[in-house]
């Protein structure tokens, strides 16, 4: 059974992107894994399914490369735009349903590749503060550290076990290494259900943008981020630890399209 797909990254956080109006299709965890696998899938950081939803043009529903369901995901969400746009489902300002609840992103040049896109995040706020870090949910849950070096900084080692610190059970949380720099803040991300380290992660990059805004003593309303797949801009309105008005942006960049064989004993429609 053949399935189409279009791969899409934003900063090197790729994902394969499905239209899934018409087919209805249900993977199971292994397809997904299987899919998002490097060696003997697509490869990807994720899978999401485009899909209908009642009083909007569509719904993103966001699997992490472990093939389970996850929560939302901020670079997932600006590729999606771009895909939905050139679907015909909106036009440059698109409206869509989430598990965190609607969103709204602004794209620009859509007639290019890369495009530029800017995405409405959740009202957040900073969870808990801790010694070594602070906790806060930007869709998904993140803990913030600030370090002196992040290259030198074994993102995977430290990541692999803060990721399953108590502190976060039951669900644990991605974890944020960051580095402020004259031109701005430079953060690398151990993501949860990937399991590794991703080249860049949007709700990483704002939670730590957040958790910058918070510990400084002015009041900064953006941040450029540097990941290790590119550079995004995070800005906001702060009031304490709540944050309203929180966009995330960056660009966007069709990968390629193409076809694959699904086994149809592993998948349902």
């Amino acid at each position: 059974m053949l399935l189409q797909f279009a791969k899409y990254q934003g900063t090197g956080n790729d994902f394969i992107l499905i239209d899934n109006r018409i087919n209805r299709w249900r993977p199971d965890r292994q397809e997904i894994a299987r899919l998002c696998d490097r060696h003997f899938g697509i490869g990807a950081d994720g899978l999401m399914l485009l899909s209908e939803e009642a009083g909007y043009p569509f719904r993103m529903t966001y699997y992490n490369s472990d093939g389970l369901e996850s929560t939302m995901c901020g670079n997932g969400g600006r590729c999606i735009a771009v895909f939905a746009r050139r679907l015909g489902l909106t036009g440059d300002f698109v409206r869509f349903m989430t598990i965190d609840g609607e969103h709204y992103a602004e794209i620009q040049g859509i007639d290019k590749n890369p495009s530029h896109v800017r995405l409405k995040m959740r009202d957040a706020t900073i969870d808990r503060q801790f010694e070594d870090g602070l906790l806060i949910n930007t869709g998904s849950p993140h803990f913030v550290r600030f370090v002196a070096n992040t290259d030198q900084t074994d993102v995977f080692t430290l990541g692999k076990v803060l990721r399953f610190d108590p502190r976060f059970s039951p669900e644990g949380a991605n974890i944020n290494f960051a580095e402020v720099q004259s031109s701005g803040i430079y953060v690398r991300t151990y993501e949860r259900g990937v399991e590794n380290e991703t080249l860049s992660c949007g709700t990483g990059v704002t939670a730590t943008a957040l958790a910058a805004a918070f510990l400084t003593t002015g009041h900064p309303e953006f941040y450029m981020i540097k990941t290790r797949g590119g550079n995004l801009k995070v800005s906001f309105k702060q009031s304490g630890q709540f944050f309203t008005e929180i966009w995330l942006e960056g660009d966007v960049t069709t990968v390629f399209e193409g076809h694959i064989e699904i086994d149809p004993l592993t998948s349902s429609f």
